[in-house]
């Protein structure tokens, strides 16, 4: 029986699998990237269900503390295996194009966030995101080109939100810069400022904002012209 196309879902798409075939794809990357990932793991997590059944024998309730030693190692053993996968993640997205809105986007705690408000030809970018903080305005791109962009942007917020925090940051390996397996640790430290219901207010007005795209400089295409106007004949 042939199957009809579309009836089952792509198997290459993380979205579709499961919890245990997603954790299955994670540990085949985590061991291409970082092949001590995986023993370091099991390591952890059969040590963690050491340390509770050496204290089980201690107090002499070997057999109470199995179930507890089994729990201890795996959520060790998750723990572990979470921060390596991050940090595979991190490696992963260093040095892309659209590495800060790939993290954005995955913020936890009610935000929004809009890539690419601003650009110039030189595809230096910023990215919003808004929540209880506030705005936050993050820079991909060179150093010395990224302060104008951002101090252009946060006027731009200003003039309908000047009694909200605007927070920036620049993204990158330059002086000044966060590096991007930092950008998630450093949004979550700024202190709550706004509420929900303003939170999804902002939201609203800011989205009504048309972004600030600059054209690249230089020659028109002949394609991008506008067309000359036909000359009138002369009889």
């Amino acid at each position: 029986m042939v199957k009809k196309p579309g009836a089952e879902s792509n198997p290459a798409d993380p979205a579709s699998m499961g919890r245990i075939q997603q954790m299955r794809l994670v540990a085949r990357l985590l061991r291409e990237r970082n092949p001590k990932a995986l023993p370091l793991t099991a390591l952890a997590g059969l040590g963690a269900a050491a340390i509770v059944m050496v204290i089980s024998l201690v107090i002499g309730l070997i057999w109470a503390f199995i179930p507890l030693a089994i729990m201890a190692g795996l959520l060790t053993a998750v723990v572990v295996f979470g921060r390596f996968a991050n940090a595979a993640q991190y490696a992963a997205l260093e040095g892309q194009p659209g590495a800060a809105a790939a993290i954005l986007q995955n913020l936890r705690g009610g935000f929004t966030t809009t890539p690419a408000i601003a650009a110039n030809r030189n595809m230096d970018v910023v990215h919003r995101t808004v929540g209880k903080p506030g705005v936050i305005l993050v820079g991909e791109g060179s150093p010395n080109r990224l302060p104008s962009l951002l101090a252009a942007e946060k006027k731009r917020i200003a003039r309908i939100a000047s009694h909200v925090p605007i927070y920036d940051f620049q993204v990158g390996d330059g002086e000044g810069q966060i590096p991007i397996r930092q950008l998630n640790r450093k949004i979550m430290k700024l202190p709550r400022n706004i509420k929900g219901q303003a939170v999804a207010e902002l939201n609203y007005r800011l989205n009504a904002l048309p972004q600030q795209l600059q054209m690249p400089k230089g020659p028109v295409p002949r394609s991008a012209r506008m067309p000359r106007q036909p000359r009138p004949r002369i009889r």
